[in-house]
């Protein structure tokens, strides 16, 4: 990842110039690779247009993009920094988001390193970062792990692809269950006492 802050890479994923470099494959909408350029410095970032979200019936169309950079805006919140920052910014083929893309095997998917307890503390905040944002499709592609030159040489996971969430109603859908029933630990519900006092100022 780069070595940018986060907020260098929002400010240059929200006004960089983009460059498309293809359509990404098997993607339910249209999702294209570009690059992000300001001069030299250039990231890698997945532009998700409005218009290309195909339509669902039980959510509003044209509204998945916002529900992706609210899923960051929370992430965020928390300090959790789950999902990879996001703009939302018209580009080529309209208004979409823009979000960092993030380099990793594609190999290497939650079910791949499901039980891993190294992974496990990470695993619980994405597990209770789909129940507040009502995350109707965490897939086990849509966890990644990024590689890190820390010396605990724990990789750093990361989720993708929340433009399906915040419903009115609960649309909870995950392959992440291995949390089911057990109690938030105490750290996150601190976590989320303070997240509920920062929207309260909002």
């Amino acid at each position: 990842m780069t070595q940018m802050s986060i907020g260098d890479v929002l400010e240059l994923l929200q006004n960089g110039t983009i460059e498309i470099e293809g359509m990404l494959p098997w993607s339910s909408n249209y999702a294209f690779l570009v690059r992000v350029c300001d001069g030299p410095v250039e990231i890698g970032a997945v532009y998700k247009p409005r218009r290309g979200e195909r339509p669902l019936w039980d959510f509003a169309q044209g509204t998945l993009c916002q529900r992706e950079q609210a899923a960051f805006l929370i992430s965020e919140a928390l300090d959790w920094h789950i999902v990879p920052p996001t703009v939302l910014r018209p580009a080529q083929h309209g208004v979409g988001t823009v979000q960092l893309y993030i380099d990793h095997d594609p190999a290497r998917h939650y079910f791949t390193f499901e039980g891993e307890t190294t992974l496990r503390p990470q695993l619980q905040r994405i597990a209770l970062l789909d129940i507040l944002i009502n995350n109707a499709d965490r897939k086990a592609g849509h966890a990644l792990l990024q590689e890190t030159e820390e010396p605990d040489g724990i990789g750093r996971l990361l989720g993708i692809d929340h433009g399906i969430c915040f419903h009115v109603d609960t649309k909870l859908r995950t392959v992440i269950w291995e949390f089911g029933g057990a109690p938030i630990p105490a750290q996150l519900t601190e976590h989320l006492v303070t997240l509920q006092g920062r929207l309260k100022d909002t």
